[in-house]
């Protein structure tokens, strides 16, 4: 049956649409974050805005939206999506290592933001359990927003991560204390210590199905050579983990993510990233729209004293305690001061807190309201908010990298990006060869220390928006990266092969598949960490048995080449199409 022009999702789609082709691009022309511009978009054309002057206007019909809840699942649809790209970035190793910034930094930001502002909120004249629940709700922070502004790495973007995982994680016991504290009596801890054991027990059922069935899935899914149907199956993944957690009492966005990490496992996670960022971009739009029609200018212009107030509040006091948290914890002042600001306005799970705690009558229905307009502003200046923050952080991080006067003097070096282990190594041979070198690390206490032993460092995150023109890279005669996160590798090495086409990238690579990986994203050269302890260890026993160094060294020089080559027609292989993905044989 043929659409109605008269329906109200051919209109609604319309409005969307035209959000998303036209009035975006136009805002990103002026200069406005995209993210404004959604919610400016939701505010006109929501029943607050042009929607009122329908039943005189009525062709304002077409480029209204009608049904406000009826565009929510999509909302929804958006942040599971963006979950899901968050879990497609991360691994089981690196979220094990990231367990003492979830847990620590961030429970330590939580409790310390929800009691701080329950404390201000029982000052002002709320009552325990609605301060509490007030509290607690302010203190979560937009996942949606923050994320894509920060990323998953670097010093801001790791601690960022760490602290809206565990904001979405404590989503669900949030909600059942509410239950429990309500005055209705809502048998809300036994409900969670059920919630509890069905949501583990779900969770490792998911984890072993995912474990060995998702490789055989996308393997058959590959071999059909069908982007569609490759695109069908990560989008079920998706749905059935969601759904997964979600009966099991779970957040569905804990699903999502799991669901990502587990698709990270596998060879498919970049051709699962790259066919659903179209959607989670729309569906994340869809959200931000909805957030801007739920703002009320009459009633903003009506109580605009008193949610003044409101939001300075919430921001003072969640970025005065984020920061102090991140300083105690070891953050540079830029970094903690970026973090604060970022992690200041309330998100969209404050938005879920709210009505959990309005019906379990916590809270009262004019104080429900009036704390969700504030949410909305929140949400509306957190672009703001992060471009100021990483405004004052690079201004922090410009006064370090002046202090090394001696190698601003240089006409061109080489450039080390990461300077563990294996970048004073790089940095140690290029000494011995009398080649100039500049070392970049984001850990500043790493570089204070290697100051002191007279390396040649400064401080600077690369991955940072912005950095690269404060870096030297037009200076570089090549550019060595040491860093051990494939993720910021990979992307590193794109950015820099689109910004300079003919500079030297020399990468380090966890095993060959990875340095096919970077020579598709335009590394000069990629040095497999696996392969080259082969070779020393190869090297050293032939040695050991008798045999010349001289035909050792030879063979093993032949070897390498040989194996490059491998991996470069690989990395070939795989550019047409890249759904199909080939593996080093072994050799």
């Amino acid at each position: 049956m043929a659409l109605s022009l008269q329906s109200a999702g051919f209109s609604d789609a319309l409005v969307i649409l035209g959000a998303a082709g036209i009035v975006i691009p136009a805002f990103a022309r002026a200069k406005i974050n995209p993210v404004i511009g959604f919610i400016l978009v939701g505010l006109a054309v929501g029943p607050a805005g042009l929607g009122r002057f329908v039943p005189q206007l009525p062709w304002l019909y077409y480029v209204t939206i009608s049904e406000p809840h009826a565009i929510e699942p999509f909302a929804e649809l958006g942040i599971v999506l963006l979950l899901f790209s968050i879990g497609l970035e991360l691994s089981f190793k690196r979220l094990w290592a990231m367990r003492a910034k979830v847990f620590g930094l961030g429970a330590a930001e939580l409790a310390g933001c929800g009691l701080l502002l329950a404390l201000a909120l029982a000052w002002s004249g709320q009552g325990i359990s609605a301060a509490l629940g007030l509290g607690f709700a302010l203190a979560l922070s937009s996942t949606a927003l923050v994320l894509p502004i920060a990323g998953t790495t670097g010093p801001v973007g790791q601690r960022a991560f760490a602290m809206l995982l565990f904001e979405d994680l404590a989503l669900v016991p949030i909600i059942f204390v509410l239950a429990a504290i309500s005055p209705h009596g809502g048998g809300g801890w036994e409900a969670m210590l059920k919630t509890l054991l069905t949501g583990t027990a779900s969770v490792a059922v998911l984890l072993v199905i995912g474990r060995f069935a998702l490789p055989r899935l996308f393997a058959q899914a590959a071999r059909t050579k069908s982007p569609e149907l490759f695109l069908a199956a990560s989008l079920l993944v998706v749905i059935l983990a969601s759904i997964a957690t979600g009966a099991a009492g779970l957040s569905p966005i804990v699903g999502a993510l799991l669901a990502g990490i587990l698709i990270a496992e596998t060879d498919y996670h970049e051709e699962v990233e790259a066919m659903t960022a179209p959607f989670k971009g729309l569906a994340l739009g869809v959200f931000l729209i909805t957030v801007g029609m739920s703002l009320d200018l009459e009633t903003i212009a009506g109580q605009w004293s008193s949610l003044l107030i409101a939001v300075a509040a919430v921001v003072a006091i969640k970025a005065l305690v984020t920061d102090l948290l991140l300083r105690v914890g070891g953050a540079r002042p830029g970094v903690a001061l970026n973090i604060g600001l970022m992690m200041a306005a309330p998100g969209e799970t404050t938005l879920i807190v709210l009505t959990a705690a309005r019906a379990a009558g916590v809270i009262g229905a004019e104080s429900a309201g009036f704390w969700q307009v504030v949410t909305a502003i929140g949400m509306t200046i957190t672009p703001l908010l992060a471009s100021a923050g990483g405004a004052l952080n690079r201004r922090a991080s410009q006064r370090t990298l002046d202090e090394v006067e001696e190698v601003e003097a240089l006409n061109a070096y080489a450039l080390i990006i990461g300077f563990g282990r294996v970048g004073r190594l790089v940095a140690q041979m290029l000494e011995a060869h009398s080649r100039p070198y500049l070392a970049i690390d984001a850990d500043s206490t790493n570089v204070a220390a290697a100051r002191a032993r007279g390396y040649k460092v400064r401080f600077g995150d690369a991955a940072q928006a912005g950095m690269i023109d404060k870096l030297g890279f037009d200076r570089a005669t090549a550019v060595i990266l040491t860093m051990d996160d494939p993720v910021q590798v990979n992307r590193l090495t794109r950015l820099l092969r689109d910004r300079f086409a003919d500079l030297t990238i020399v990468a380090r690579a966890r095993d060959p598949n990875h340095a096919a990986e970077l020579y598709r994203a335009g590394a000069t050269d990629a040095v497999p960490e696996t392969v080259e302890s082969s070779l020393q260890l190869s090297e050293a026993v032939l040695v050991d048995l008798g045999v010349a160094m001289g035909p050792v060294i030879a063979s093993i020089h032949d070897k390498r080449a040989e194996l490059r080559a491998k991996i470069m027609e690989m990395a070939e292989m795989d550019r047409e199409p890249r759904l199909v993905r080939r593996r080093l044989e072994d050799s």
